[in-house]
Protein backbone atom coordinates (compact mmCIF):
# COMPACT_ATOMS: atom_id res chain seq x y z
CA UNK A 1 0.00 0.00 0.00
CA UNK A 2 2.84 1.82 -0.17
CA UNK A 3 2.16 2.74 -4.26
CA UNK A 4 0.18 2.11 -6.89
CA UNK A 5 3.06 0.86 -8.85
CA UNK A 6 3.10 -2.74 -9.17
CA UNK A 7 6.66 -4.81 -7.62
CA UNK A 8 8.79 -5.92 -10.23
CA UNK A 9 7.56 -9.25 -11.62
CA UNK A 10 9.73 -12.42 -10.67
CA UNK A 11 8.74 -15.53 -12.07
CA UNK A 12 7.20 -18.32 -9.86
CA UNK A 13 9.57 -21.09 -8.27
CA UNK A 14 12.39 -18.71 -8.49
CA UNK A 15 14.44 -19.11 -5.37
CA UNK A 16 13.26 -18.30 -1.67
CA UNK A 17 11.20 -19.82 0.71
CA UNK A 18 7.51 -20.49 0.37
CA UNK A 19 4.68 -17.81 1.54
CA UNK A 20 2.81 -20.16 3.88
CA UNK A 21 3.36 -23.22 5.96
CA UNK A 22 -0.12 -24.38 4.33
CA UNK A 23 1.58 -24.32 0.83
CA UNK A 24 3.13 -27.30 -0.93
CA UNK A 25 5.87 -27.66 -3.85
CA UNK A 26 3.93 -26.32 -6.34
CA UNK A 27 2.48 -23.14 -4.15
CA UNK A 28 3.69 -20.11 -5.97
CA UNK A 29 6.86 -18.58 -4.27
CA UNK A 30 6.86 -15.23 -2.98
CA UNK A 31 8.78 -13.00 -5.36
CA UNK A 32 12.66 -12.20 -3.59
CA UNK A 33 12.90 -8.42 -4.22
CA UNK A 34 9.52 -5.96 -4.48
CA UNK A 35 9.13 -2.28 -5.76
CA UNK A 36 9.47 0.15 -3.15
CA UNK A 37 10.55 3.88 -3.20
CA UNK A 38 14.07 4.31 -3.23
CA UNK A 39 14.11 0.19 -3.13
CA UNK A 40 14.10 -2.34 -0.66
CA UNK A 41 16.36 -2.52 2.44
CA UNK A 42 14.93 -2.88 5.35
CA UNK A 43 16.13 -5.35 7.84
CA UNK A 44 13.78 -8.47 9.33
CA UNK A 45 14.08 -7.19 12.93
CA UNK A 46 12.85 -3.25 11.71
CA UNK A 47 10.06 -5.00 9.69
CA UNK A 48 9.69 -7.24 13.30
CA UNK A 49 9.35 -3.74 15.15
CA UNK A 50 7.19 -2.14 12.91
CA UNK A 51 4.58 -4.92 12.75
CA UNK A 52 4.62 -5.44 16.26
CA UNK A 53 3.62 -1.46 16.57
CA UNK A 54 0.96 -1.80 14.50
CA UNK A 55 -0.50 -4.65 16.39
CA UNK A 56 0.15 -3.48 19.52
CA UNK A 57 -1.76 -0.42 20.49
CA UNK A 58 -4.78 0.86 22.68
CA UNK A 59 -6.56 -2.57 22.16
CA UNK A 60 -4.16 -3.61 24.94
CA UNK A 61 -5.79 -2.06 27.32
CA UNK A 62 -9.03 -3.61 27.36
CA UNK A 63 -6.87 -7.00 27.57
CA UNK A 64 -7.25 -7.02 31.43
CA UNK A 65 -10.82 -6.30 31.39
CA UNK A 66 -11.38 -9.33 29.04
CA UNK A 67 -9.43 -11.08 31.22
CA UNK A 68 -12.06 -10.36 34.18
CA UNK A 69 -15.18 -11.89 31.74
CA UNK A 70 -13.49 -14.59 30.85
CA UNK A 71 -11.05 -15.99 33.20
CA UNK A 72 -7.44 -16.64 32.81
CA UNK A 73 -6.97 -19.75 30.94
CA UNK A 74 -9.93 -19.13 28.88
CA UNK A 75 -8.30 -15.32 28.07
CA UNK A 76 -5.18 -16.85 27.15
CA UNK A 77 -6.49 -19.31 25.25
CA UNK A 78 -8.24 -16.66 23.26
CA UNK A 79 -5.59 -14.72 22.93
CA UNK A 80 -3.53 -17.51 21.66
CA UNK A 81 -6.72 -18.77 18.62
CA UNK A 82 -6.77 -15.27 17.51
CA UNK A 83 -2.62 -14.80 17.16
CA UNK A 84 -2.94 -18.31 14.71
CA UNK A 85 -6.22 -17.14 12.98
CA UNK A 86 -3.92 -13.41 12.36
CA UNK A 87 -0.90 -15.87 11.04
CA UNK A 88 -3.09 -17.62 8.72
CA UNK A 89 -4.88 -14.89 7.31
CA UNK A 90 -1.64 -13.01 6.58
CA UNK A 91 -0.50 -16.33 5.10
CA UNK A 92 -3.59 -16.58 3.24
CA UNK A 93 -2.34 -12.96 1.81
CA UNK A 94 0.62 -13.08 1.38
CA UNK A 95 0.27 -16.19 -0.63
CA UNK A 96 -2.11 -14.65 -3.12
CA UNK A 97 0.36 -10.79 -3.47
CA UNK A 98 1.93 -11.51 -6.23
CA UNK A 99 1.69 -8.47 -8.09
CA UNK A 100 -0.29 -6.73 -5.80
CA UNK A 101 1.53 -3.97 -4.33
CA UNK A 102 -1.63 -3.18 -1.75
CA UNK A 103 -4.21 -5.13 0.41
CA UNK A 104 -6.63 -3.06 -1.46
CA UNK A 105 -4.57 -4.55 -4.64
CA UNK A 106 -4.73 -8.15 -3.32
CA UNK A 107 -8.62 -7.24 -2.80
CA UNK A 108 -9.12 -5.47 -6.15
CA UNK A 109 -7.54 -8.91 -7.71
CA UNK A 110 -9.64 -11.16 -6.07
CA UNK A 111 -13.17 -8.92 -6.50
CA UNK A 112 -12.68 -6.31 -8.98
CA UNK A 113 -12.92 -2.34 -8.32
CA UNK A 114 -15.46 -2.99 -6.16
CA UNK A 115 -13.64 -5.63 -3.57
CA UNK A 116 -10.87 -2.72 -3.54
CA UNK A 117 -13.30 0.07 -2.79
CA UNK A 118 -14.70 -1.64 -0.18
CA UNK A 119 -11.46 -2.52 1.38
CA UNK A 120 -10.12 1.00 1.36
CA UNK A 121 -13.93 1.69 3.04
CA UNK A 122 -13.25 -0.65 5.64
CA UNK A 123 -9.60 0.13 6.92
CA UNK A 124 -10.11 3.94 6.74
CA UNK A 125 -12.98 3.61 9.03
CA UNK A 126 -11.13 1.48 11.56
CA UNK A 127 -8.60 3.44 11.34
CA UNK A 128 -10.49 6.83 11.84
CA UNK A 129 -11.53 4.64 14.58
CA UNK A 130 -8.81 3.75 16.12
CA UNK A 131 -6.67 6.69 15.94
CA UNK A 132 -9.46 8.95 17.23
CA UNK A 133 -9.35 6.50 20.43
CA UNK A 134 -5.20 6.82 20.73
CA UNK A 135 -6.50 10.74 20.94
CA UNK A 136 -8.84 9.99 23.63
CA UNK A 137 -6.63 7.62 25.50
CA UNK A 138 -4.03 10.28 25.40
CA UNK A 139 -6.55 12.76 26.74
CA UNK A 140 -7.66 11.06 29.45
CA UNK A 141 -4.30 10.02 30.64
CA UNK A 142 -2.87 13.62 30.46
CA UNK A 143 -6.25 15.20 31.47
CA UNK A 144 -8.20 12.90 33.02
CA UNK A 145 -11.59 11.33 32.30
CA UNK A 146 -14.97 10.61 34.11
CA UNK A 147 -15.59 6.34 33.86
CA UNK A 148 -19.13 5.37 35.51
CA UNK A 149 -19.62 8.23 37.40
CA UNK A 150 -16.52 8.57 38.74
CA UNK A 151 -13.90 11.18 37.96
CA UNK A 152 -10.23 10.14 37.07
CA UNK A 153 -7.92 12.90 37.38
CA UNK A 154 -4.84 12.83 34.68
CA UNK A 155 -1.65 13.17 35.26
CA UNK A 156 -0.89 17.22 34.66
CA UNK A 157 -4.54 17.68 36.62
CA UNK A 158 -2.21 15.68 39.44
CA UNK A 159 0.84 17.81 39.10
CA UNK A 160 -0.26 21.04 38.35
CA UNK A 161 -4.35 21.11 39.45
CA UNK A 162 -6.49 22.34 36.92
CA UNK A 163 -5.66 25.05 34.35
CA UNK A 164 -6.74 25.92 30.49
CA UNK A 165 -3.11 24.24 29.61
CA UNK A 166 -4.18 20.96 30.98
CA UNK A 167 -7.15 20.99 29.20
CA UNK A 168 -8.43 18.06 26.53
CA UNK A 169 -8.24 20.23 24.00
CA UNK A 170 -4.62 22.00 24.82
CA UNK A 171 -3.17 18.83 25.54
CA UNK A 172 -4.12 17.62 22.66
CA UNK A 173 -3.48 19.99 20.43
CA UNK A 174 0.17 19.79 21.87
CA UNK A 175 0.00 16.34 21.01
CA UNK A 176 -0.77 17.15 17.49
CA UNK A 177 2.37 19.85 17.12
CA UNK A 178 4.63 16.93 18.32
CA UNK A 179 3.01 13.85 16.04
CA UNK A 180 3.01 16.56 12.89
CA UNK A 181 7.26 15.69 11.89
CA UNK A 182 6.48 12.04 12.58
CA UNK A 183 2.99 12.09 10.22
CA UNK A 184 4.66 13.55 7.40
CA UNK A 185 7.27 10.93 6.83
CA UNK A 186 6.78 9.16 3.41
CA UNK A 187 8.43 5.42 4.04
CA UNK A 188 7.39 3.17 6.59
CA UNK A 189 10.65 2.14 7.31
CA UNK A 190 11.33 5.47 8.63
CA UNK A 191 9.52 5.28 11.52
CA UNK A 192 11.23 2.03 12.79
CA UNK A 193 13.71 3.50 14.92
CA UNK A 194 10.53 5.09 17.42
CA UNK A 195 8.61 1.82 16.10
CA UNK A 196 11.41 0.23 18.50
CA UNK A 197 11.07 3.14 20.84
CA UNK A 198 7.18 2.36 21.07
CA UNK A 199 7.50 -1.20 21.74
CA UNK A 200 10.40 -0.93 24.38
CA UNK A 201 7.83 1.60 26.35
CA UNK A 202 4.98 -1.07 25.69
CA UNK A 203 7.68 -3.70 27.60
CA UNK A 204 7.98 -0.94 30.30
CA UNK A 205 4.42 -0.12 30.80
CA UNK A 206 4.39 -4.31 31.25
CA UNK A 207 7.03 -4.52 33.50
CA UNK A 208 5.75 -1.73 35.73
CA UNK A 209 2.45 -3.32 35.81
CA UNK A 210 4.20 -6.40 37.10
CA UNK A 211 6.16 -4.75 39.66
CA UNK A 212 3.06 -3.23 40.81
CA UNK A 213 1.50 -6.01 40.85
CA UNK A 214 3.95 -8.30 43.07
CA UNK A 215 4.10 -5.08 45.39
CA UNK A 216 0.19 -5.16 45.62
CA UNK A 217 0.45 -8.93 46.75
CA UNK A 218 3.11 -8.66 49.20
CA UNK A 219 1.35 -6.08 50.49
CA UNK A 220 -2.37 -8.00 50.67
CA UNK A 221 -4.29 -5.34 48.10
CA UNK A 222 -4.17 -8.13 45.87
CA UNK A 223 -5.50 -11.66 44.97
CA UNK A 224 -5.23 -14.13 42.79
CA UNK A 225 -7.80 -13.91 39.24
CA UNK A 226 -10.17 -16.30 38.33
CA UNK A 227 -8.71 -18.86 36.38
CA UNK A 228 -12.67 -19.26 34.68
CA UNK A 229 -15.77 -17.21 34.11
CA UNK A 230 -18.07 -16.05 36.82
CA UNK A 231 -21.10 -16.79 35.33
CA UNK A 232 -22.84 -15.39 38.33
CA UNK A 233 -22.01 -11.92 37.22
CA UNK A 234 -22.93 -11.91 33.60
CA UNK A 235 -26.89 -11.31 32.85
CA UNK A 236 -25.80 -13.91 30.13
CA UNK A 237 -23.34 -16.87 29.06
CA UNK A 238 -23.65 -14.75 25.39
CA UNK A 239 -21.89 -11.81 27.36
CA UNK A 240 -18.81 -14.13 26.73
CA UNK A 241 -18.40 -13.03 23.67
CA UNK A 242 -18.15 -9.19 23.89
CA UNK A 243 -14.36 -10.32 24.66
CA UNK A 244 -13.45 -11.94 21.05
CA UNK A 245 -14.13 -8.24 19.61
CA UNK A 246 -11.68 -6.84 21.78
CA UNK A 247 -9.11 -9.12 20.82
CA UNK A 248 -9.43 -9.16 17.47
CA UNK A 249 -9.18 -5.37 17.37
CA UNK A 250 -5.76 -6.24 19.16
CA UNK A 251 -4.79 -8.04 16.29
CA UNK A 252 -5.88 -5.99 13.79
CA UNK A 253 -2.61 -5.38 11.54
CA UNK A 254 -3.46 -6.08 8.25
CA UNK A 255 -3.19 -2.83 6.30
CA UNK A 256 0.07 -2.12 6.80
CA UNK A 257 1.48 -6.08 5.65
CA UNK A 258 2.28 -4.92 2.05
CA UNK A 259 3.72 -1.18 3.11
CA UNK A 260 6.24 -3.12 5.46
CA UNK A 261 6.85 -6.25 3.25
CA UNK A 262 7.71 -3.67 0.12
CA UNK A 263 10.49 -2.48 2.15
CA UNK A 264 12.28 -6.01 2.94
CA UNK A 265 15.41 -6.60 1.06
CA UNK A 266 14.08 -9.72 0.66
CA UNK A 267 10.05 -9.80 0.81
CA UNK A 268 9.82 -13.51 1.60
CA UNK A 269 11.56 -12.54 5.50
CA UNK A 270 7.69 -10.95 5.53
CA UNK A 271 6.30 -14.31 6.59
CA UNK A 272 9.22 -14.71 9.50
CA UNK A 273 9.11 -10.84 10.56
CA UNK A 274 4.73 -11.26 11.26
CA UNK A 275 5.42 -14.67 13.08
CA UNK A 276 8.03 -13.53 15.21
CA UNK A 277 5.95 -10.44 15.78
CA UNK A 278 2.52 -12.27 17.04
CA UNK A 279 4.38 -14.48 19.33
CA UNK A 280 5.75 -11.03 20.88
CA UNK A 281 3.02 -9.35 21.20
CA UNK A 282 0.58 -12.27 22.15
CA UNK A 283 2.87 -13.06 24.91
CA UNK A 284 2.79 -9.02 26.05
CA UNK A 285 -0.93 -9.35 25.36
CA UNK A 286 -1.20 -12.17 28.28
CA UNK A 287 0.95 -10.71 30.73
CA UNK A 288 -0.94 -7.36 30.28
CA UNK A 289 -4.38 -8.82 30.73
CA UNK A 290 -2.76 -11.16 33.63
CA UNK A 291 -0.99 -8.29 35.68
CA UNK A 292 -3.52 -5.58 34.75
CA UNK A 293 -6.48 -8.35 36.73
CA UNK A 294 -4.27 -9.79 38.86
CA UNK A 295 -3.47 -5.89 40.80
CA UNK A 296 -6.97 -4.34 40.09
CA UNK A 297 -9.44 -7.81 40.20
CA UNK A 298 -13.02 -7.10 39.89
CA UNK A 299 -12.40 -3.34 39.66
CA UNK A 300 -10.94 -3.63 36.67
CA UNK A 301 -11.96 -1.43 34.10
CA UNK A 302 -12.24 -1.36 30.56
CA UNK A 303 -9.69 1.21 30.11
CA UNK A 304 -6.83 -0.38 32.13
CA UNK A 305 -5.14 3.14 32.50
CA UNK A 306 -8.07 4.47 34.28
CA UNK A 307 -7.16 2.43 36.86
CA UNK A 308 -3.72 3.86 37.37
CA UNK A 309 -4.87 7.21 39.09
CA UNK A 310 -5.00 8.00 42.74
CA UNK A 311 -7.96 6.00 43.57
CA UNK A 312 -6.65 2.85 41.98
CA UNK A 313 -6.03 1.62 45.86
CA UNK A 314 -3.29 -0.41 45.02
CA UNK A 315 -1.29 1.27 47.90
CA UNK A 316 1.51 1.86 45.64
CA UNK A 317 3.66 5.44 45.28
CA UNK A 318 1.83 7.21 42.79
CA UNK A 319 5.38 7.76 41.05
CA UNK A 320 4.59 3.99 39.50
CA UNK A 321 1.36 4.81 38.26
CA UNK A 322 2.03 7.71 36.60
CA UNK A 323 5.13 6.01 34.81
CA UNK A 324 2.52 3.52 33.57
CA UNK A 325 0.32 5.86 32.22
CA UNK A 326 2.93 7.88 30.76
CA UNK A 327 5.11 4.90 29.58
CA UNK A 328 1.62 3.76 27.11
CA UNK A 329 0.34 7.05 26.52
CA UNK A 330 3.81 8.03 24.96
CA UNK A 331 3.79 4.59 23.01
CA UNK A 332 0.00 5.37 21.68
CA UNK A 333 1.84 8.80 20.05
CA UNK A 334 4.89 6.73 18.74
CA UNK A 335 2.48 3.98 17.20
CA UNK A 336 0.20 6.70 15.96
CA UNK A 337 2.05 7.68 12.98
CA UNK A 338 2.32 4.29 11.44
CA UNK A 339 -1.45 3.83 11.50
CA UNK A 340 -2.31 7.09 9.98
CA UNK A 341 0.18 5.91 7.65
CA UNK A 342 -1.78 3.77 6.34
CA UNK A 343 -5.26 5.79 6.87
CA UNK A 344 -3.93 8.05 4.34
CA UNK A 345 -2.88 5.84 1.73
CA UNK A 346 -6.65 4.24 1.60
CA UNK A 347 -8.05 6.97 1.70
CA UNK A 348 -5.92 8.77 -0.80
CA UNK A 349 -6.96 5.60 -3.05
CA UNK A 350 -10.80 6.33 -2.13
CA UNK A 351 -10.55 10.08 -3.86
CA UNK A 352 -7.75 10.15 -5.75
CA UNK A 353 -7.76 6.78 -7.73
CA UNK A 354 -5.26 6.55 -10.89
CA UNK A 355 -3.46 9.43 -9.55
CA UNK A 356 0.63 9.58 -9.07
CA UNK A 357 1.74 7.76 -6.29
CA UNK A 358 1.38 9.90 -2.97
CA UNK A 359 4.81 10.51 -1.61
CA UNK A 360 5.39 11.46 -5.28
CA UNK A 361 2.64 14.43 -4.91
CA UNK A 362 3.92 16.61 -1.58
CA UNK A 363 1.05 19.38 -2.44
CA UNK A 364 -1.46 16.56 -1.65
CA UNK A 365 0.44 14.19 0.60
CA UNK A 366 0.40 17.77 3.29
CA UNK A 367 -3.12 18.72 2.23
CA UNK A 368 -4.51 14.89 3.18
CA UNK A 369 -2.63 14.77 6.24
CA UNK A 370 -3.60 18.24 7.89
CA UNK A 371 -7.26 17.45 7.04
CA UNK A 372 -7.11 13.85 8.15
CA UNK A 373 -5.17 15.29 11.84
CA UNK A 374 -8.10 18.14 11.97
CA UNK A 375 -10.69 15.49 11.63
CA UNK A 376 -9.43 12.96 13.88
CA UNK A 377 -8.59 16.30 16.23
CA UNK A 378 -12.24 17.11 16.18
CA UNK A 379 -13.44 13.45 16.59
CA UNK A 380 -11.00 12.87 19.69
CA UNK A 381 -12.83 16.58 21.46
CA UNK A 382 -16.27 15.59 20.30
CA UNK A 383 -16.55 11.90 21.73
CA UNK A 384 -16.44 11.41 25.50
CA UNK A 385 -16.24 7.76 25.11
CA UNK A 386 -13.77 5.44 23.59
CA UNK A 387 -15.92 1.79 24.31
CA UNK A 388 -18.81 2.11 21.97
CA UNK A 389 -16.60 3.06 19.14
CA UNK A 390 -14.41 0.02 20.42
CA UNK A 391 -17.02 -2.32 20.55
CA UNK A 392 -18.51 -2.15 17.70
CA UNK A 393 -15.64 -1.27 15.35
CA UNK A 394 -14.23 -4.61 16.43
CA UNK A 395 -16.83 -6.47 15.65
CA UNK A 396 -17.55 -5.18 11.73
CA UNK A 397 -14.82 -3.03 10.72
CA UNK A 398 -11.67 -5.06 12.78
CA UNK A 399 -13.26 -8.53 12.44
CA UNK A 400 -14.30 -7.82 8.41
CA UNK A 401 -10.27 -6.58 7.53
CA UNK A 402 -8.05 -9.29 9.60
CA UNK A 403 -10.37 -12.27 8.69
CA UNK A 404 -13.15 -12.20 6.55
CA UNK A 405 -11.83 -10.34 4.09
CA UNK A 406 -8.41 -12.69 3.54
CA UNK A 407 -10.61 -15.49 3.74
CA UNK A 408 -12.57 -14.67 1.08
CA UNK A 409 -9.63 -14.14 -1.23
CA UNK A 410 -9.22 -17.88 -0.64
CA UNK A 411 -12.30 -18.89 -1.74
CA UNK A 412 -12.09 -16.68 -4.33
CA UNK A 413 -8.94 -18.23 -5.74
CA UNK A 414 -8.30 -16.60 -8.65
CA UNK A 415 -4.85 -18.00 -9.36
CA UNK A 416 -6.19 -21.51 -8.65
CA UNK A 417 -3.59 -22.16 -5.79
CA UNK A 418 -5.87 -22.66 -2.92
CA UNK A 419 -6.19 -26.68 -1.71
CA UNK A 420 -8.88 -28.37 0.15
CA UNK A 421 -7.67 -27.56 3.26
CA UNK A 422 -6.63 -23.92 2.47
CA UNK A 423 -10.58 -23.66 1.65
CA UNK A 424 -11.90 -25.61 4.64
CA UNK A 425 -10.23 -23.11 7.10
CA UNK A 426 -10.98 -20.07 4.87
CA UNK A 427 -14.56 -21.02 5.68
CA UNK A 428 -14.16 -21.79 8.96
CA UNK A 429 -12.73 -18.38 9.83
CA UNK A 430 -15.60 -16.46 8.03
CA UNK A 431 -18.38 -18.86 9.89
CA UNK A 432 -16.62 -18.23 13.36
CA UNK A 433 -16.39 -14.31 12.11
CA UNK A 434 -19.76 -14.26 11.89
CA UNK A 435 -21.13 -15.72 14.43
CA UNK A 436 -19.28 -14.59 17.31
CA UNK A 437 -19.97 -10.69 15.81
CA UNK A 438 -23.27 -10.98 15.55
CA UNK A 439 -23.38 -12.41 19.27
CA UNK A 440 -20.97 -9.60 20.53
CA UNK A 441 -22.95 -7.16 18.45
CA UNK A 442 -26.33 -7.91 19.89
CA UNK A 443 -24.81 -8.38 22.98
CA UNK A 444 -23.64 -5.07 22.76
CA UNK A 445 -26.73 -3.17 21.64
CA UNK A 446 -28.36 -5.16 24.58
CA UNK A 447 -25.83 -3.46 26.94
CA UNK A 448 -26.64 0.03 25.51
CA UNK A 449 -29.92 -0.24 26.98
CA UNK A 450 -28.86 -0.80 30.61
CA UNK A 451 -27.12 1.97 32.70
CA UNK A 452 -25.51 -0.95 34.62
CA UNK A 453 -21.92 -2.35 34.25
CA UNK A 454 -22.25 -5.69 33.30
CA UNK A 455 -19.79 -8.22 32.27
CA UNK A 456 -16.92 -6.93 30.16
CA UNK A 457 -19.33 -3.78 29.02
CA UNK A 458 -19.26 -0.36 30.12
CA UNK A 459 -22.67 0.76 29.22
CA UNK A 460 -21.79 4.47 30.00
CA UNK A 461 -19.01 6.08 30.66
Amino acid sequence: MVSKNPPSSVSAGSGGRGGSDMGSAETPLLPEHAWAPGGGSASVLGAVFNVSTSVVGAGIMSIPAAMRVLGVAPAVALIAGVAVLANASVDFMLRYTRDAPSYSALMGDAFGRAGAALLNLFVAFNAFGTLTVYLIIIGDVMSGAASGGEAHAGVLQEWFGHHWWTSREVVLMAAAVILLPLVLRKRVDSLRYTSAISILLAVVFVLISLGIAVYALFTGTATMPRMLPDFSTLSSPFELFTAVPVIVVAFTFHFNVHPIRAELSKTSDMVAAVRISLVLCAAIYAAVGFFGYLLFGDATMADVLANFDRSSGAGVPQALNDAARLSYALHLVLVFPLLLFSLRVNVDELLFPGRRPLATDTGRFVSLTAVLMAVLYALAIAIPSIWTLFEYSGSTFAVTISLIFPAAIVLRDVHGIAKRKDKALAATMIILAVITSSIAIASNIMSSTSDKVRGGHVASR
